[in-house]
């Protein structure tokens, strides 16, 4: 396994395999990479012949006050992770590799609508972040495939719009959320977590549950139960930042009608957010 800082460098490997006709996956991330990460690599590996893995802390998608300075720079442990899951090439580069104008100049990428609400509500900017480093990043790595997390739910559905309306020929497709065996979303940001709070920090995923149970059992005031949902958060220790019932497709809110629905929240711990969802077919 290799890993390159540059862009130049990065192009010139991959010209080779091409010039082979092997296959590329890419798997996007910011590092500090746990399971849930490559279990990602792991099912590009077996869609492609090489898998490039980024690494790039993203400054374009962090707000103002969030934890860009702080965030978990861990290369090295990443590397040995990377090397026994089937990865090919590591890309790392600087922010300076990637915005050499900086931000300021930069030319962004809007994907409207699916961006609006849940986490776009609660981050402003943070999708145009996303959706501008992920299409520098596939049309650097031009690969033929790329892996996210299921995790991120409105994320996911803002690239695979953002692919669809942008005609970037990229399959796009989703990894299946990696959990610990309380239930909790694997997540980097669990690090941040005291002991008391990781504790607590399971109500997120066992909230989801409930109210899924809920609609399975014929309930549709998802409005209510959001608000019971919302209110079983806060009584156990979290506070709530949103917690939506959606069409699975839109991320509209969920009528009776709807069939394909999907739970997202968000929810703080102290001063972590905790983010997770679940998918159900009525």
């Amino acid at each position: 396994m290799r890993t390159v800082h540059s862009l130049k460098e990065l192009r010139t490997i991959l010209r080779g395999y091409r010039q082979q006709g092997k296959t590329i996956g890419l798997v996007p991330t910011m590092g500090n990479l746990h399971e849930g990460h490559i279990s990602l690599v792991r099912k590009a590996a077996e869609m492609a012949d090489v898998v490039v893995t980024s690494i790039f802390v993203n400054p374009m998608q962090f707000g103002a006050g969030e934890d860009l300075e702080t965030y978990p720079r861990t290369l090295t442990e990443d590397q040995d992770k990377l090397a026994s899951a089937g990865n090919t090439l590591v890309f790392a580069p600087s922010a300076e590799e990637i915005y050499p104008e900086g931000l300021a100049s930069q030319t962004q990428v809007v994907v409207p609508d699916v961006s609006d609400g849940h986490c776009g509500a609660s981050r402003p900017g943070h999708f145009e972040g996303v959706a501008t480093v992920v299409t520098m990043l596939f049309n650097m790595v031009q690969p033929d495939f790329a892996v996210f997390g299921e995790k991120d739910f409105q994320q996911l559905a803002v690239i695979r719009k953002m692919v669809r309306d942008l005609m970037i020929p990229v399959d796009v497709v989703g990894g299946p959320t990696v959990r610990e065996d309380d239930g909790l979303a694997k997540s980097s940001r669990n690090g941040y977590l005291t002991p008391e709070e990781r504790q607590i920090a399971p109500a997120v995923y066992q909230t989801l549950q409930a109210t899924a149970a809920k609609i399975t059992d014929g309930r549709t005031d998802f409005q209510a139960l959001e608000s019971e949902a919302e209110q079983s958060l806060g009584d156990a220790g979290l506070r709530p930042d949103y917690f939506n019932i959606v069409n699975s497709q839109t991320l509209k809110p969920a009528t009776a009608e709807d069939r394909e629905i999907t739970i997202l929240t968000a929810a703080f711990l102290g001063t972590t957010r905790l983010i997770d969802n679940l998918s159900l077919t009525r």
